[in-house]
């Protein structure tokens, strides 16, 4: 029997490895590109499993699929799936959340180093000539700062790993946890209110729901520190911009390293671009040379098992 496998939209290069896993089992793999929804709904009705990166997968999207096995997102989010949709129409939806786990980690700690250290600022300073032997603002050794950690899935215990090397004093909030788990891993378990009211640094890993939509909004940023710095490399609906912006341009808080965006790209007029104390990055956090391809892999093989009748590795729902 042969299988239809729909790639809605995918950044990589080409879509090779899916191809390799997938067309050796009689599967025909087309990518189409689409992040429209009126367009989806129209091109992946006759799709026996597909797999998405960006596009918007709604109800409606969902309701136009009649053969559909699984939904497998590429990244560990699936925000942009409509899962009550999904359920009630009993497609299984995956994600791949072990694919960048020291990539992330990575680019979670070079970002708040890199802010902490001001090496932006300090950067410019030096290209106009202004050379200077002292930071552009006052900071402490991080063996004085509190890294605090929202969340503790894989990426945020791994960062909080990483920021124990640094020395910093590294507490974690995840109502989910046991405190016993997070206290094996050398991390201080706190609750909401003292994470924030303790961080210096305060890295988001959480997922975006209605519970933690805008996690980080006025109310919350009233909470911490003058010298907090938010570093945000999970979601970007995570963080209320127009609150951070303010707060940023009040002095509230000291500053924001940020990788993932509300919308993205980021428009030009954004107002994050007008606002001192923030470095931004491009979604990059999940990028090495071995993480697309595995990236590509897993998303295959998960649609594979799937159109198998394998049980799955990274069910959702």
């Amino acid at each position: 029997m042969s299988y239809n496998v729909i790639i809605t939209d995918s950044g990589f290069p080409d879509n090779n490895p899916e191809k390799e896993i997938l067309e050796n089992m009689d599967c025909s793999v087309t990518n189409i590109q689409c992040k429209d929804e009126s367009q989806l709904r129209s091109q992946v009705n006759k799709a026996d499993a597909l797999i998405v990166q960006l596009a918007p997968i709604t109800r409606s999207v969902i309701e136009s699929m009649n053969h559909c096995k699984v939904i497998v997102r590429y990244g560990i989010g699936v925000d942009n799936i409509d899962l009550v949709a999904a359920k009630e129409k009993a497609i299984p939806v995956c994600n791949v959340p072990d694919y960048c786990i020291e990539e992330v980690s990575d680019h979670t700690v070079a970002l708040a180093l890199a802010a902490l250290r001001q090496i932006k600022e300090t950067d410019q300073q030096v290209r106009k000539g202004d050379w200077r032997i002292m930071l552009p603002r006052p900071v402490s050794i991080f063996s004085n700062l509190s890294f605090c950690v929202a969340g503790f899935g894989r990426i945020a215990k791994e960062v909080a790993q990483r920021a124990i090397g640094l020395r910093f004093r590294v507490k974690a909030y995840d109502p989910f946890v046991d405190p016993a788990v997070i206290k094996a891993a050398g991390v201080e378990p706190v609750s909401l209110d003292q994470l924030l009211q303790d961080a210096d640094v305060l890295s988001l890993h959480l997922p975006l729901n209605a519970d933690t939509f805008h996690f980080i909004n006025k109310a919350s940023i009233k909470k911490m520190k003058q010298c907090s710095l938010i570093v945000n490399t999970s979601r970007g609906g995570l963080i209320d911009s127009t609150a951070l912006a303010e707060a940023l341009n009040n002095k509230e808080i000291w500053g924001a390293a940020l990788d993932v965006f509300e919308e993205e790209p980021l428009a030009l007029n954004h107002i994050l671009y007008q606002v001192p104390g923030v470095i931004l990055s491009s979604h990059v956090a999940w990028y090495s040379i071995q993480s697309i391809l595995a990236f590509q892999r897993k998303a295959a093989e998960e649609a594979l098992r799937a159109l198998k009748g394998e049980p799955l590795l990274n069910r959702v729902i």
